[in-house]
């Protein structure tokens, strides 16, 4: 048998109306004055002025940090720690998307590091260079469907002098515990909806067509799968709906948690994109989603098989890759680069950037150079020949 490390997430709290639970939560893990980070545009919204009413209302003496970039930049992570340092506090709750999520963990993980926040990129062992007296505990509360940053271990920051995504990473970053309440979703525009479920997406399908032996993480990602297909386009369709939002939430944090077994290609040119062009994440994904599996058939043909029987498709990788097309036809995602504003400009500095991206590792045929630029042309013309 193969030898194989695994991880489990944190403590979930996961139902309608539990963000009522918050208080209680910031009491058992020892956080007695919270900062709320978030990203700019969701700071003054009523679903994040109810929850700061909420615990000022219990006494709490909470702070907002809300200087958030939607791809969080170095400078937002020591802006936070200035503002977490002057104001005394003692514990973060991270809130909101991706970007709020990452960020707050990550300013929660600096708060008593005395060495540069690339120090502690994701490479090797550099997580062990830390201070673990120095981190702060983190409470997360995701208002959207997508990341699952609310169960990792890490943040992902844009280095704006080389303008390449970075993933920080410590163990201690797991969030103690999260509040995952489907009510919170329900105000996300439609494209904000779609680009954070096709990024659960992506991270469950990457996940299961990553190599090597983790049947849990596997087994979490096909049911995560299954999930994203029957839910988003009801969510799409009924904003309100609340249970299927709800599965939503289930999904995004099943991808992550699914996700250290691996990622791939559709990461690592998506992480490129989105550092240059300043794209949404999860959107990016969505529209390299399609070309990197037709890249990679020879070595997922039969797990896609399987996956593809799993949701009552006939059992090839045609079948599940017709469902994929369809599914991001009936979502509007964008079928090209071209058609999400990508220009084809920079293809070589992306498929550099790309075959370094930590996420390309984990592809199942090795990610070279030729074949990352083979995926990208694929994707900004939508040419999809095998």
């Amino acid at each position: 048998m193969t030898n194989a490390n695994w991880n489990y997430p944190t403590a979930m709290r996961f139902g309608a109306g539990r963000i009522a639970e918050l208080p209680e939560a910031l009491a058992a893990v020892g956080i007695k004055k919270p900062l709320l980070v978030t990203d700019a545009g969701l700071a003054t919204l009523p679903v994040t002025l109810s929850v700061l009413g909420m615990l000022k209302e219990r006494g709490i003496d909470v702070g907002l940090f809300s200087e958030v970039k939607p791809n969080p930049v170095a400078a937002n992570v020591e802006a936070g720690i200035e503002v977490l340092r002057a104001g005394g506090h003692d514990g973060v709750i991270a809130f909101g998307g991706g970007s709020g999520l990452d960020t707050g963990k990550v300013i929660a993980f600096m708060a008593g590091q005395t060495r540069p926040m690339w120090d502690f990129e994701d490479v090797g062992d550099w997580w062990t260079r830390a201070d673990p007296a120095g981190i702060l505990p983190t409470i997360a509360v995701p208002t959207t469907a997508g990341t699952g940053s609310e169960v990792g271990r890490a943040g992902v920051i844009t280095d704006e002098r080389s303008q390449t995504k970075k993933v920080i990473f410590h163990p201690l970053m797991m969030p103690k515990i999260v509040i995952a309440d489907p009510e919170l979703t329900i105000g996300m525009p439609p494209f904000i909806t779609v680009g954070t479920g096709m990024d659960a997406l992506a991270h469950c399908l990457e996940a299961y067509c990553a190599p090597g032996y983790h049947p849990m993480a596997d087994g979490i990602a096909v049911e995560g799968i299954r999930l994203v297909f029957e839910n988003l386009p009801k969510v799409v369709a009924n904003p309100n709906d609340i249970v299927a939002r709800g599965h939503m939430m289930s999904a995004a944090a099943m991808g992550a948690t699914a996700f250290q077994k691996g990622l791939g290609g559709i990461h690592a040119l998506s992480h490129p994109v989105g550092a240059l062009y300043d794209t949404h994440h999860g959107m990016t994904n969505a529209v390299f989603m399609p070309y990197v599996l037709i890249s990679n058939k020879s070595a997922v043909e039969g797990r896609l098989a399987r996956l593809a029987a799993y949701l009552g498709l006939a059992p090839n990788f045609d079948a599940f890759l017709h469902a994929l097309v369809g599914l991001r036809l009936r979502l509007g995602v964008p079928h090209t680069l071209k058609d999400f504003g990508v220009n084809g400009d920079r293809r070589e500095q992306i498929a550099d950037m790309a075959v370094v991206d930590p996420t390309a590792g984990g592809n199942p045929i090795e990610l070279t150079r030729d074949r990352a630029l083979e995926i990208f042309d694929r994707a900004l013309t939508g040419r999809s020949s095998r």
